[in-house]
């Protein structure tokens, strides 16, 4: 069968550059799945993706769909005969090339031929279309009077298979071999002629980078390289970094410069205002300090680079003066003097003002504080200054600086470092693999707010559900997990969601609710742990168990992760079951004391010796925590127990006998519950 490749390209206006790569991905995996359907086999996809087009190159398509056997099942051989003639012809043959199928229910007629393959020419277009009708884009624009939708108005469509122009005719356009160069550099129709010269002839004709992932690391060398001819280091951030490239075709990194004077203000809020304004990349010095300079990427490459230069610097610098002006005036009002302002914020309709909330969040923090053998009062003032960045200027034109400039502030307050540090740290972790609060009014801050909002939201009746979580409850819960595991604090979840919903009084849904959201927390180590690649069988042993200490629930399933890879763990596991099984149908509470005289057979009695003389041993380890040891010890008892099933009657006929075993049983079984439940291991 021939082959050739097939090169599918749409222009369009300058697509949403942080969607690009998506787009990209969900626009080749769309085409390689209907070719795939359509059983065409073809050898690799590459996409290619810039700010005005989305392209697939596929190498080595098959010509043409393999034929397919089909197969049909018409009526019954007793059917009348006039059915058996319209189940044929519906088939294209007559009834006596009909077969008859032999079935359990009876013989049927069959008809049974092979279904030639469409040309992939043909089926090209149907494929293309479907790939960009099912592209993740939440809102469709019309242009013009065109009923046509699309993320951005489409302009042109190349479709080659081979050497020739598949004909289709896809969102309104027909398919032709043009595509188009730069906008600046080269602003003409380019003919192409074979798929595989698309890179190439864009790259050297149109002044088009089109691979998307090449013009990246073109853009990441050229920042690398202008950081080492300032002294610094460029820091080149991966998300802005996605998101210039998708905003340049043809990239030139160039270099711009700032008055020092602004270097007066917080690093954090010039990066801000550099990265998210204006797309600029910022550079350090030997020192890790914040140069005074910026690199920002060109979609063109200039005859005159230094007027392209002065152009960006008149921009920021007016962005930069603003950030200098609200820093300066923000100094001028201490923050505690803006703690009644947040009385006119609401944090949630039922839950009441941002003002409320830092009043709970006090109260909470204070207590997590001398849990942990933090200073009280210092948690509470941090606490009490929590959220007035909120109400500053520098704040409200950057809102991802909240808590670092309230750092900022706290310090030319004059309040104390720890506190300070606290502001910031109330927000950390940010998001997956963010790093944790140190200080321990930090610390104490940050799982008071997070356990304020987990317990108000769940009191009124207001979960997350299903992909919907509106004030993050799902991150809240496993930033507090990993504060606590992390910092190896010792703390009881029960008893601090207690104090939690003691702060909000009387909702809705108090009733139950700190088990409620104990639980919902719980939960959310199940994904911890999947990101650790233990086993959900492993988390769901311990969960079994509800230890509400998280840091205990953690020390438990490492253990148990841990003993999964011991010689006797599933034979162990397999007893445990055993043993849950025969007392789960046990009627009666089984007793728990062991009567030595009733002991007859020598397997019973072994087992019976090894459980107490294990029992000495494990306990002093269980209440250090030390869960790994206890398991390793415990499996020692694989002989016995298998000794005892393979020779003892459980069920005997005598009740006090059988009654005895049972209580030998239930006492084995507390041993393992100490740790976890291995039964749901196996």
């Amino acid at each position: 069968m021939s082959q050739h490749d097939f090169l599918v390209e749409l222009g369009t206006e300058e697509l949403p550059p942080k969607a690009l790569p998506t787009l990209s991905a969900a626009f080749m995996n769309g085409i390689t799945a209907g070719l795939d359907a359509a059983g065409i086999k073809y050898t690799e996809a590459k996409p290619y993706a810039s700010p005005r087009r989305l392209a697939v190159l596929i190498t080595n398509i098959d010509a043409q769909q393999p034929d397919r056997a089909i197969e049909k099942r018409g009526p019954a051989t007793q059917a009348p005969e006039k059915a058996v003639q319209g189940f044929a012809g519906s088939c294209g043959v007559s009834a006596d090339q009909l077969e008859v199928m032999e079935t359990p229910k009876g013989n049927y007629y069959v008809y049974r031929g092979v279904e030639a393959g469409q040309s992939t020419a043909s089926l090209l277009p149907g494929i293309i279309s479907e790939s960009l009708n099912k592209l993740p884009i939440p809102k469709r624009m019309r242009w013009g009077a065109s009923r046509t939708e699309f993320v951005r108005p489409v302009k042109w469509l190349c479709m080659l298979l081979g050497d020739e122009v598949v004909e289709a005719e896809v969102l309104g356009l027909k398919a032709g071999r043009k595509t188009r160069g730069h906008r600046f550099h080269y602003n003409h129709d380019i003919e192409l002629m074979a798929p595989a010269d698309y890179a190439q002839v864009l790259k050297n004709t149109g002044k088009v980078l089109a691979d998307f992932a090449e013009r990246r690391e073109l853009i990441r060398e050229q920042v690398k390289r202008e950081g080492e001819r300032l002294g610094g280091i460029a820091q080149i951030d991966e998300d802005l970094l996605d998101e210039v490239t998708a905003l340049n075709e043809w990239p030139v990194a160039l270099t711009g410069r700032f008055e020092e004077r602004f270097l007066e203000v917080p690093a954090e809020a010039l990066i801000s205002s550099m990265k998210e304004h204006q797309k600029y990349f910022h550079a350090l010095d030997k020192d890790g300090k914040l140069m005074p300079f910026f690199i920002t990427l060109a979609n063109i490459e200039s005859k005159d680079p230094q007027q392209v230069i002065e152009g960006n610097e008149k921009v920021i610098r007016p962005r930069l003066a603003d950030a200098l002006f609200f820093f300066e005036t923000d100094k001028k009002h201490p923050l505690a003097n803006r703690i009644e302002k947040l009385k006119s914020v609401v944090f949630q309709q039922q839950l009441g003002t941002v003002f409320d909330k830092t009043q709970r969040i006090e109260n909470l923090s204070a207590a997590i504080a001398e849990l942990i053998e933090g200073d009280a009062d210092m948690a509470r003032r941090s606490a009490q200054l929590s959220k007035c960045d909120l109400m500053t200027d520098m704040v409200f034109e950057f809102t991802d600086l909240q808590g670092l400039m309230g750092y900022h502030y706290a310090l030319h307050d004059g309040e104390a470092e720890e506190v300070a540090l606290a502001l910031n740290e109330q927000y950390m972790p940010r998001f997956a693999g963010d790093e944790l609060p140190t200080t321990k009014s930090g610390i104490a801050l940050a799982i008071a707010d997070r356990l304020d909002t987990l317990t108000g939201l769940f009191g009124i009746n207001q979960p997350p559900t299903g992909s919907k979580d509106p004030f993050a409850l799902r991150r809240a819960a496993l930033g507090v997990l990993r504060i606590i595991v992390e910092h190896k604090l010792d703390l009881d979840l029960h008893q601090l969601l207690s104090i939690a919903a003691e702060q909000h009084g009387d909702l809705p849904g108090s009733e139950g609710l700190a088990d409620r959201v104990l639980d919902f927390m719980l939960e959310r180590f199940r994904a911890w742990y999947e990101d650790r690649e233990i086993s959900a069988e492993t988390f769901l042993s311990v969960h079994a168990l509800r230890p509400t200490s998280p840091l205990d629930f953690d020390r438990r399933v490492q253990a148990v992760s841990h003993f999964r890879n011991l010689a006797e763990a599933n034979s162990l596991a397999a007893a445990n079951k055993r043993v849950s099984n025969i007392l789960s149908k046990q009627q009666a509470d089984v007793a728990a004391d062991i009567d030595e005289s009733l002991l007859s057979e020598d397997a019973e009695k072994a087992l019976a010796t090894a459980i107490t003389n294990i029992e000495s041993e494990i306990q002093p380890l269980c209440e250090q925590g030390d869960y790994r040891s206890t398991l390793e010890k415990l499996a020692s008892l694989r002989a016995p127990i298998d000794s005892f099933f393979d020779n003892v009657m459980v069920m005997a006929d005598d009740a006090a006998v059988r009654a005895n075993r049972l209580a030998l049983l239930k006492r084995l079984r507390r041993l393992f519950l100490g740790v976890a439940d291995i039964s749901l291991l196996g």
